[in-house]
């Protein structure tokens, strides 16, 4: 969200520029996610969105009209109602998904676009693509079952994918953070705790649910899911002051999304395509070279813990790592749970007796 670079991992910042792909890395703490780009338009862009928009849906119809011409019953008029996108694989184009169903996919200058990113993903973010699909296994039960308790596509399972390479710990330069990828006053807006102690931007269950709830917010207001997510990479304020400056009085559409590439902040221009391009890859690795990522689990039991315990206390206690601690606790960010009050400390699987019989037979002082 909101035009960041994240500094907390590496490779840091992309720079697309006329359909050419530089990338340099910003190493910190010794893990990655995608950067963002700079302009990635090949087509030659509209300097006038509103005319762009006739064009763009034109455009959009023409293609969407011959290929429903294309699928009917051979000696009928009737076309199907169900127009296959080039770009995607049979099972997602099959998928009755708000955002892959878009006409836009069949728009030429924004299908190019899209498949740009796909050779992005497949080939020049290969080093790490493998590290995010890992990550991914950690959550995606959760984060699909949120999206659909909410009416959301499943789609959006990949967004945290471009955000934050599925890193509960990405922290980006503009001091967004989470899997999800929270500026701190939206986060606060949800009901996320962000404080010295407790970043809840970190926690993955918390902040998929606000995230959830957010896009709803977004697509309600917008009216559109690609100027929805545009909204939630550059906030919900520039997109309306674009649509009202450029569009005004237009109804709410993909292709107004891309009618305003021109005049959206780089990254927002290429969030849509980035986010469809990273979808297609990640839905089928093997097909684009990647072997399917063994599974890591993110199991645990909860605990009560009232005041100020350390993850090394809370290992010694539990029989367990010091490290798997902070893995399954990131929101956490001192390393200690926060004094004065009652928290849910989660432990390995199978650990939580120990703990419960150590601070039973013991000073609960002594492992903190």
């Amino acid at each position: 969200m909101n035009e960041q670079t994240d500094t907390f991992r590496a490779p840091g910042l992309l720079i697309v520029l006329m359909g050419c792909i530089a990338m340099w890395t910003t190493v910190a703490l010794a893990d990655a996610r995608p950067g963002r780009t700079g302009g990635t338009t090949a087509a030659p862009v509209d300097l006038d969105p509103l005319e762009a928009l006739g064009r763009i849906s034109a455009e959009a119809a023409a293609v969407d009209a011959r290929a429903a011409e294309a699928t009917a019953p051979e000696g009928t008029d009737d076309a199907s109602t169900s127009v296959s996108h080039p770009l995607l694989p049979p099972a997602l184009a099959a998928l009755d998904d708000g955002v892959l169903s878009s006409a836009m996919l069949h728009h030429p200058p924004f299908a190019a676009e899209v498949e740009r990113w796909i050779g992005f993903w497949s080939n020049s973010f290969s080093d790490w693509m493998p590290v995010y699909l890992s990550r991914m296994t950690s959550f995606e039960s959760m984060v699909d079952e949120t999206l659909a308790a909410h009416g959301l596509p499943w789609s959006l399972r990949y967004l945290p994918v471009i955000e934050s390479g599925y890193s509960p710990g990405a922290v980006s330069s503009a001091k967004a953070v989470g899997l999800w990828q929270f500026m701190a006053p939206t986060a606060v807006g949800f009901g996320i705790e962000v404080s010295d102690h407790v970043d809840d931007r970190r926690d993955p269950f918390v902040s998929t649910d606000a995230a959830a709830k957010y896009l709803v917010e977004l697509r309600e207001e917008f009216g559109s899911w690609f100027l929805a997510l545009a909204a939630y990479n550059a906030g919900p304020d520039r997109i309306k002051g674009l649509l009202e400056r450029y569009l005004p009085d237009v109804e709410p559409s993909d292709a107004a999304y891309w009618s305003l590439r021109n005049v959206l902040p780089d990254e927002t221009a290429a969030f849509v395509p980035n986010l469809l391009g990273a979808i297609v890859v990640a839905s089928d690795p093997a097909a684009h070279g990647y072997a399917l990522p063994e599974p890591v689990p993110f199991d645990f039991e909860s605990v009560p813990v009232l005041g100020s315990i350390s993850f090394e206390g809370a290992a010694r206690a539990a029989s367990a790592s010091a490290e798997e601690i902070a893995r399954l606790n990131p929101e956490y960010v001192r390393g200690v749970t926060p004094p004065g009050r009652q928290v849910e400390l989660r432990l390995p699987p199978g650990r939580s007796a120990a703990f419960r019989a150590f601070f039973a037979t013991d000073d609960p002082a002594s492992g903190r």
